[in-house]
C-alpha cells in the first residue's frame, strides 16, 4: 500500500506530460475572420460547368440556413445570396459583364461544433444552365468568385481562367 501512494505522484506527473504533448499535437487552425477563396476546378459538361473552390474562414460562419430570412438576409436583399458568381464575355480583347441573369447562390450553413470554429474546406457549384444567353457557343467568357459570410465578411474575389464555350 506504501508503494501505491508513492507512485501515484509519479504518475500525476506523467498523465499530465501526456497531456501537455497531446495538446501540442492536437494545434487548432486559426484563419482570419473574413473568408478566404482559392479557384480549384472548373469543367464544362454540355449543358452544366462544375465549379469548385477552397476556403478558409477563421470563425466559421460560412453558409446560410434555411430561417436565415430576416434582413440582411431577407429576399429583397443582396445577401439573401453568399456566394456570387458574375461572369464575363471576351468583346474586342475587353471583359464585358453579362448581367441578364447572375449565378447566385445560397450556400448552406456549415458551422462546426465545439469551440474551435476555423474551417476550410471546398464548395462545388454546378453552374445551370450553361451558358446564359446572350452568350454563344464559341464564345470566351470568365467568372468572378465571391463569398460573404453570416456576418457580411467579403471573401477575395477569384477569377476563373478564360473559358471557351463548346
Amino acid at each position: 500500500m506504501n508503494t501505491s501512494l508513492k507512485m501515484t505522484p509519479k504518475l500525476a506527473v506523467a498523465f499530465a506530460a501526456l497531456g501537455l504533448c497531446l495538446g501540442a499535437c492536437l494545434k487548432t487552425e486559426k484563419f482570419p475572420v473574413e473568408p478566404h477563396i482559392m479557384m480549384k476546378e472548373f469543367k464544362q459538361f454540355g449543358d452544366s460547368t462544375s465549379l469548385v473552390i477552397s476556403f478558409t474562414d477563421g470563425d466559421g460562419d460560412i453558409g446560410l440556413g434555411q430561417n436565415d430570412v430576416n434582413p440582411p438576409f431577407d429576399t429583397a436583399s443582396i445577401y439573401y445570396f453568399n456566394l456570387f458568381c458574375d461572369m464575363s464575355r471576351r468583346q474586342n480583347n475587353s471583359w464585358v459583364p453579362v448581367t441578364q441573369l447572375p449565378y447566385y447562390y445560397r450556400v448552406p450553413s456549415i458551422t462546426p461544433t465545439g469551440q474551435n470554429k476555423a474551417l476550410n474546406g471546398d464548395i462545388a457549384v454546378a453552374l445551370k444552365p450553361f451558358p446564359l444567353p446572350p452568350v454563344l457557343l464559341g464564345d470566351t467568357v470568365r467568372f468572378n468568385v465571391k463569398l460573404v459570410d453570416r456576418a457580411l465578411h467579403q471573401s477575395n474575389t477569384v477569377t476563373t481562367e478564360a473559358i471557351r464555350l463548346h
